[in-house]
């Protein structure tokens, strides 16, 4: 008897966990993509991965469309996936997540957003621990618009990047 895969949509969008070196200008930007390098390196056993280049950019420069655009992906992908992974920068991810999770609340699946604050490029990246994390993760919630990063996890509405800490956490109340 055969074991059902998980079937996996990835949605990538660029980001910081994205960015390579681009030597001709000395900078780090959103060029190539390296997240199938990334995924060659994890052991996905029980995983069909169907990769989804949506867009590669810096979440700074995203727009309102983008992040209705990156919604409206995820939703296509809810009903023909068992759950969703979005690879995103994390300067904008809350404003995503919170895109999806009011335009998309009847979401069926586990949708985790993920990302890095350290260019996977770098020596001491966190994006490879993120992605990972959030492989596992999306397997194992319920239904609703999570973020998986630095060994946790939260979930969409109520949650904002901490700027001092470089975390994502849950808002405040006040």
């Amino acid at each position: 008897m055969t074991e059902k895969l998980f079937r996996l949509a990835i949605i990538s969008t660029g980001g910081t966990i994205e960015k390579t070196y681009d030597e001709a200008q000395g900078v780090l930007n959103n060029g190539l993509t390296v997240l199938d390098m990334m995924i060659e390196l994890l052991q996905l056993e029980g995983l069909e991965l169907d990769r989804i280049s949506l867009m590669n950019k810096d979440s700074g420069d995203m727009s309102d469309e983008d992040h209705h655009e990156i919604a409206d992906a995820v939703h296509a992908c809810d009903s023909t996936h068992d759950g969703v992974v979005v690879v995103h920068g994390t300067d904008t991810l809350s404003v995503t997540g919170e895109c999806i999770s009011s335009k998309y609340p009847g979401i069926q699946n586990a949708c985790v957003l993920t990302g890095a604050m350290r260019p996977w490029i770098m020596r001491n990246t966190d994006s490879l621990q993120n992605l990972a994390e959030s492989f596992a993760v999306v397997q194992l919630l319920d239904q609703g618009v999570y973020v998986a990063m630095h060994s946790q996890v939260l979930k969409f509405p109520g949650v904002v990047k901490d700027q001092k800490r470089m975390r994502f956490i849950r808002k405040e109340i006040t």
